[in-house]
Protein backbone atom coordinates (compact mmCIF):
# COMPACT_ATOMS: atom_id res chain seq x y z
CA UNK A 1 0.00 0.00 0.00
CA UNK A 2 1.35 3.40 -0.97
CA UNK A 3 1.46 5.94 1.86
CA UNK A 4 1.29 9.64 1.08
CA UNK A 5 2.34 11.10 4.39
CA UNK A 6 3.48 10.15 7.88
CA UNK A 7 3.36 12.18 11.05
CA UNK A 8 5.75 10.30 13.27
CA UNK A 9 4.22 11.37 16.58
CA UNK A 10 0.88 12.89 17.52
CA UNK A 11 -0.65 13.41 20.94
CA UNK A 12 -3.89 14.74 19.42
CA UNK A 13 -5.09 12.43 16.64
CA UNK A 14 -5.71 9.38 18.85
CA UNK A 15 -7.37 10.45 22.12
CA UNK A 16 -5.45 9.47 25.25
CA UNK A 17 -2.75 7.67 23.26
CA UNK A 18 0.54 8.37 21.54
CA UNK A 19 0.32 7.53 17.86
CA UNK A 20 1.67 8.13 14.41
CA UNK A 21 -0.67 9.35 11.67
CA UNK A 22 -0.67 7.73 8.24
CA UNK A 23 -2.07 9.87 5.40
CA UNK A 24 -3.66 8.11 2.44
CA UNK A 25 -4.51 10.09 -0.70
CA UNK A 26 -7.77 9.85 -2.59
CA UNK A 27 -11.26 10.99 -1.55
CA UNK A 28 -14.74 10.70 -2.99
CA UNK A 29 -15.93 13.97 -1.44
CA UNK A 30 -15.06 17.51 -2.50
CA UNK A 31 -15.71 19.56 0.61
CA UNK A 32 -15.02 23.19 -0.31
CA UNK A 33 -13.43 23.91 3.09
CA UNK A 34 -11.16 20.83 3.13
CA UNK A 35 -7.68 21.60 4.50
CA UNK A 36 -6.17 18.40 3.09
CA UNK A 37 -6.97 19.34 -0.50
CA UNK A 38 -3.62 18.04 -1.72
CA UNK A 39 -4.81 14.53 -0.78
CA UNK A 40 -8.17 14.65 -2.57
CA UNK A 41 -7.17 13.58 -6.06
CA UNK A 42 -4.78 10.84 -5.07
CA UNK A 43 -2.03 12.37 -7.20
CA UNK A 44 0.25 13.22 -4.27
CA UNK A 45 3.49 11.21 -4.51
CA UNK A 46 3.92 8.36 -2.06
CA UNK A 47 6.50 8.83 0.68
CA UNK A 48 6.76 5.16 1.60
CA UNK A 49 5.11 1.78 1.20
CA UNK A 50 3.70 -0.52 3.87
CA UNK A 51 6.97 -2.37 4.40
CA UNK A 52 8.72 0.91 5.17
CA UNK A 53 5.88 1.73 7.56
CA UNK A 54 6.37 -1.55 9.40
CA UNK A 55 10.10 -0.95 9.57
CA UNK A 56 9.35 2.41 11.19
CA UNK A 57 6.88 0.86 13.63
CA UNK A 58 9.32 -1.85 14.67
CA UNK A 59 11.57 0.91 16.02
CA UNK A 60 8.70 2.62 17.87
CA UNK A 61 7.45 -0.24 20.02
CA UNK A 62 7.11 0.99 23.56
CA UNK A 63 6.96 4.59 22.34
CA UNK A 64 3.81 4.60 20.22
CA UNK A 65 0.51 3.12 21.37
CA UNK A 66 -1.17 3.17 18.00
CA UNK A 67 -1.49 4.10 14.35
CA UNK A 68 -4.12 6.52 13.03
CA UNK A 69 -5.21 6.25 9.39
CA UNK A 70 -6.57 9.39 7.79
CA UNK A 71 -6.89 10.92 4.34
CA UNK A 72 -8.41 11.56 2.00
CA UNK A 73 -10.67 8.59 2.62
CA UNK A 74 -8.76 5.54 3.87
CA UNK A 75 -11.56 3.11 3.02
CA UNK A 76 -10.92 3.67 -0.69
CA UNK A 77 -7.80 1.52 -0.27
CA UNK A 78 -8.59 -2.20 -0.70
CA UNK A 79 -5.31 -3.11 1.02
CA UNK A 80 -6.24 -1.28 4.22
CA UNK A 81 -7.83 -4.16 6.20
CA UNK A 82 -4.78 -6.36 5.68
CA UNK A 83 -2.45 -3.60 6.81
CA UNK A 84 -4.60 -2.85 9.84
CA UNK A 85 -4.64 -6.52 10.82
CA UNK A 86 -0.87 -6.74 10.60
CA UNK A 87 -0.45 -3.59 12.68
CA UNK A 88 -2.64 -5.07 15.42
CA UNK A 89 -0.63 -8.28 15.28
CA UNK A 90 2.45 -6.15 15.97
CA UNK A 91 0.80 -4.98 19.19
CA UNK A 92 -0.39 -1.52 18.18
CA UNK A 93 -3.85 0.00 18.46
CA UNK A 94 -5.51 1.22 15.26
CA UNK A 95 -7.62 4.33 14.74
CA UNK A 96 -9.60 4.92 11.55
CA UNK A 97 -10.82 8.27 10.23
CA UNK A 98 -13.62 8.01 7.68
CA UNK A 99 -16.23 10.14 5.93
CA UNK A 100 -18.80 7.36 6.14
CA UNK A 101 -19.45 6.92 2.42
CA UNK A 102 -18.42 3.24 2.35
CA UNK A 103 -20.48 1.43 4.98
CA UNK A 104 -19.88 -2.02 3.47
CA UNK A 105 -16.12 -1.68 3.84
CA UNK A 106 -16.52 -0.10 7.26
CA UNK A 107 -18.73 -2.97 8.39
CA UNK A 108 -16.07 -5.51 7.43
CA UNK A 109 -13.42 -3.70 9.43
CA UNK A 110 -15.69 -3.39 12.46
CA UNK A 111 -16.77 -7.03 12.33
CA UNK A 112 -13.14 -8.17 12.22
CA UNK A 113 -12.25 -5.90 15.14
CA UNK A 114 -9.55 -4.13 13.14
CA UNK A 115 -10.32 -0.62 14.40
CA UNK A 116 -9.96 0.15 18.10
CA UNK A 117 -11.20 3.71 17.60
CA UNK A 118 -13.27 5.17 14.76
CA UNK A 119 -13.67 8.88 14.03
CA UNK A 120 -16.32 9.77 11.46
CA UNK A 121 -16.94 13.19 9.95
CA UNK A 122 -20.50 14.48 9.95
CA UNK A 123 -20.40 17.21 7.34
CA UNK A 124 -23.77 18.80 8.09
CA UNK A 125 -27.46 18.00 8.47
CA UNK A 126 -28.82 15.57 5.85
CA UNK A 127 -30.52 18.41 4.00
CA UNK A 128 -27.24 20.29 3.51
CA UNK A 129 -24.93 17.31 3.04
CA UNK A 130 -24.61 17.60 -0.72
CA UNK A 131 -23.75 21.30 -0.50
CA UNK A 132 -21.23 20.81 2.30
CA UNK A 133 -19.58 17.71 0.85
CA UNK A 134 -19.35 19.13 -2.67
CA UNK A 135 -21.09 16.07 -4.17
CA UNK A 136 -24.62 16.75 -5.40
CA UNK A 137 -25.45 13.08 -5.93
CA UNK A 138 -24.34 11.91 -2.49
CA UNK A 139 -26.69 9.34 -0.93
CA UNK A 140 -27.05 10.30 2.74
CA UNK A 141 -28.38 6.80 3.36
CA UNK A 142 -24.75 5.67 3.21
CA UNK A 143 -23.93 8.15 5.96
CA UNK A 144 -26.86 6.98 8.08
CA UNK A 145 -25.79 3.37 7.75
CA UNK A 146 -22.21 4.15 8.75
CA UNK A 147 -23.45 6.07 11.80
CA UNK A 148 -25.53 3.08 12.90
CA UNK A 149 -22.69 0.63 12.31
CA UNK A 150 -20.26 2.64 14.41
CA UNK A 151 -22.64 3.27 17.32
CA UNK A 152 -23.69 -0.40 17.49
CA UNK A 153 -20.19 -1.82 16.98
CA UNK A 154 -18.92 -1.53 20.53
CA UNK A 155 -15.74 0.15 19.27
CA UNK A 156 -14.67 3.41 20.88
CA UNK A 157 -15.70 6.21 18.56
CA UNK A 158 -16.37 9.84 17.93
CA UNK A 159 -18.23 11.89 15.39
CA UNK A 160 -17.04 15.38 14.51
CA UNK A 161 -18.10 18.34 12.40
CA UNK A 162 -15.82 21.02 11.04
CA UNK A 163 -17.92 24.13 11.56
CA UNK A 164 -17.97 27.13 9.24
CA UNK A 165 -19.97 30.30 9.61
CA UNK A 166 -21.03 30.01 5.99
CA UNK A 167 -22.40 26.44 5.91
CA UNK A 168 -23.63 25.69 9.43
CA UNK A 169 -26.42 27.04 11.60
CA UNK A 170 -28.54 26.19 14.64
CA UNK A 171 -30.79 24.22 12.31
CA UNK A 172 -27.80 22.11 11.22
CA UNK A 173 -27.09 20.93 14.75
CA UNK A 174 -30.77 20.49 15.53
CA UNK A 175 -30.74 17.80 12.81
CA UNK A 176 -27.29 16.36 13.55
CA UNK A 177 -28.11 15.62 17.22
CA UNK A 178 -30.93 13.10 16.56
CA UNK A 179 -28.97 11.64 13.64
CA UNK A 180 -26.11 10.52 15.91
CA UNK A 181 -28.17 9.82 19.02
CA UNK A 182 -26.43 7.40 21.38
CA UNK A 183 -22.91 8.16 20.16
CA UNK A 184 -19.98 8.09 22.60
CA UNK A 185 -18.49 11.44 21.66
CA UNK A 186 -19.17 14.35 19.34
CA UNK A 187 -16.86 17.28 18.65
CA UNK A 188 -17.45 20.56 16.91
CA UNK A 189 -14.17 21.60 15.30
CA UNK A 190 -13.73 25.27 14.49
CA UNK A 191 -12.73 25.72 10.85
CA UNK A 192 -9.10 26.84 10.52
CA UNK A 193 -8.06 28.54 7.30
CA UNK A 194 -4.91 27.28 5.59
CA UNK A 195 -3.16 27.71 2.26
CA UNK A 196 -4.37 24.24 1.26
CA UNK A 197 -8.11 24.97 1.69
CA UNK A 198 -9.92 24.35 -1.60
CA UNK A 199 -11.91 27.61 -1.73
CA UNK A 200 -11.33 30.94 0.00
CA UNK A 201 -13.94 32.79 1.99
CA UNK A 202 -14.68 30.41 4.85
CA UNK A 203 -14.42 31.37 8.49
CA UNK A 204 -15.20 29.86 11.89
CA UNK A 205 -18.04 31.01 14.14
CA UNK A 206 -16.99 32.62 17.41
CA UNK A 207 -16.56 30.56 20.57
CA UNK A 208 -19.94 31.54 22.00
CA UNK A 209 -21.73 30.39 18.85
CA UNK A 210 -19.85 27.08 18.82
CA UNK A 211 -20.75 26.45 22.45
CA UNK A 212 -24.40 27.23 21.67
CA UNK A 213 -24.31 24.70 18.84
CA UNK A 214 -22.75 22.15 21.19
CA UNK A 215 -25.59 22.67 23.66
CA UNK A 216 -28.08 21.74 20.94
CA UNK A 217 -26.43 18.33 20.46
CA UNK A 218 -25.76 17.52 24.13
CA UNK A 219 -29.15 15.90 24.86
CA UNK A 220 -28.39 13.22 22.24
CA UNK A 221 -24.73 12.29 22.82
CA UNK A 222 -22.85 11.07 25.88
CA UNK A 223 -20.05 13.65 25.56
CA UNK A 224 -19.93 16.81 23.42
CA UNK A 225 -16.97 19.15 23.11
CA UNK A 226 -15.57 22.02 21.09
CA UNK A 227 -12.10 21.96 19.54
CA UNK A 228 -9.95 24.68 18.06
CA UNK A 229 -11.07 27.66 20.15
Amino acid sequence: MKINGLQKLTLLDYPEHTACTVFLAGCDLRCPFCHNSELISGSVPAVMDEEELFAFLSKRKGILDGVAFTGGEPLLRPELPGVMKRIKEEGFLVKLDTNGTHPDRLEGILKEGLADYVAMDIKNSPERYAETSGVESLDTGLISRSISLIISSGAAHEFRTTVTAQLHSEESFGKIGPWIEGADRYFLQAFADRDTVVYAGFSAPDKETLEAYADIVRPYVNSVGVRGV
